[in-house]
């Protein structure tokens, strides 16, 4: 029997700190609720005591959202985690989420602390936190450059003090799938009372290994994964939902699974990047505009005999509609006959033949043929041959 993966959206944290991505109110609670569709479990709704906005942002999704469990972020400071409470005092599932940066280079050169005072200060937030609510998630930032005994005695000291879920941020995208593994798995191994708390895999994407990081948290002992629609967040984006959701689904035999409801994936990346204003790269993982698009020749020969030879998910699965053949001058006879034969015309063997040749000037002189161009072909070449 399979084990679940909590799925953490932070799109409307993280993802939100993308400069130009900045959403108003009303524009959250939309992109909250859909998310809850969308079937998330926790939705990280903003940070409330960074401005009013967030504040009331994060007040109105704790009245709205009614399955989900609503999250607000704070610093380890008092404050923070009272106003914090304070804005998810409607939620029916509330949690805060608190922590403070636990590497060398954040206890020396950000807070000027040392080890003892972090790990003191650590405890104190959780204390804080506990006394709002029973779910309170640790963020160690900087987990991923933390030494790995030190990280240890920090996650088994706030679990002690009540923490129900540990996070451990890549937050700098350093590491490596193989290193974030083994610092998961590191904890599992070495912090007594780990079987009392959720592990959380927080991976940022400045090498480009934010998925494959947190796949490899889950193989090690992580259950809940922190990421955003479309990989959106600071500097090279975050953890992307559609991506790791998916890796889970085509991988079955890990034993794992999501609540997330798959054809919903194209969709919901859709509406975020037209509510933030941020464009989805066209060959980005799942849902990018050319992730079932095909333009090789040898490519569409074997997407047209058996569509598994090169396409391993189905578009329809995440709700991207059909895969498309595209025509370059890359591209086979076998796709210029299928596309031909797409807007009405039967051609013999021959016929193409002699096709290919036109259309192969034309797709020279060109990015991509289209319809337009297909129809011109078809025509000048004898008429009673085609039946349109």
């Amino acid at each position: 029997m399979s084990e679940k993966v909590f799925i953490f959206d932070t799109t409307l944290r993280d993802g939100e700190q993308v400069p130009g991505c900045k959403l108003n109110t009303k524009e959250k609670l939309d992109l909250a609720l859909q998310l809850e569709a969308l079937g998330v479990d926790i939705i990280e709704a903003g940070f409330p005591i960074s401005s009013p906005g967030d504040f009331e942002s994060v007040t109105q999704i704790s009245k709205a959202i009614t399955n989900a469990t609503v999250c607000g972020l704070s610093r380890a400071v008092q404050k923070d985690i009272e106003v914090a409470a304070q804005a998810l005092k409607f939620a029916k599932r509330p949690r805060i989420h608190t922590g403070i940066g636990t590497s060398d280079f954040h206890i020396k050169s950000k807070f000027n602390s040392n080890r003892e005072d972090i790990l003191a200060r650590a405890i104190q937030c959780v204390k804080w936190a506990r006394n709002f609510t029973d779910d309170v998630e640790f963020y160690a930032e900087d987990a991923g450059r933390t030494d790995n005994d030190y990280l240890a005695r920090v996650v088994e000291a706030v679990i002690k003090a009540g923490a129900t879920v540990v996070n451990i941020p890549d937050t700098t995208g350093y590491c490596l799938p193989y290193q974030y593994g083994e610092k998961i798995a590191y904890l599992v191994n070495n912090v007594s009372n780990i079987d009392k708390a959720i592990i959380s895999c927080h991976c940022h994407n400045d090498l480009g290994l934010a998925t494959a990081n947190s796949i490899a948290g889950v193989i090690s002992g992580a259950r809940q994964i922190e990421c955003t629609i479309n990989g959106l967040g600071e500097r090279a984006g975050n953890t992307s939902l559609e991506e790791v959701v998916m890796v889970i689904e085509q991988h079955k035999h890990l034993g794992f699974h999501t609540g997330i409801h798959h054809k919903q994936l194209y969709p919901m990346s859709r509406e975020v990047s037209e509510v933030m204003r941020m464009p989805v790269q066209p060959n980005k993982a799942i849902v990018g505009s050319n992730a079932f698009s095909h333009s090789s020749g040898i490519h569409q020969d074997g997407f047209l005999k058996d569509a598994t030879t090169y396409e391993i998910i189905n578009p329809e699965q995440v709700g991207a509609g059909l895969s498309k053949i595209v025509l370059t001058a890359r591209s086979g006879r076998s796709a210029l006959a299928h596309r031909l034969q797409k807007i009405g015309y039967q051609f013999n063997r021959n016929d193409i033949d002699f096709l290919y040749e036109k259309f192969l000037q034309v797709a020279d002189k060109k990015k991509e043929v289209e319809e337009d161009d297909l129809h011109q072909l078809a025509r000048a070449y004898t008429p009673e041959l085609a039946t349109h």
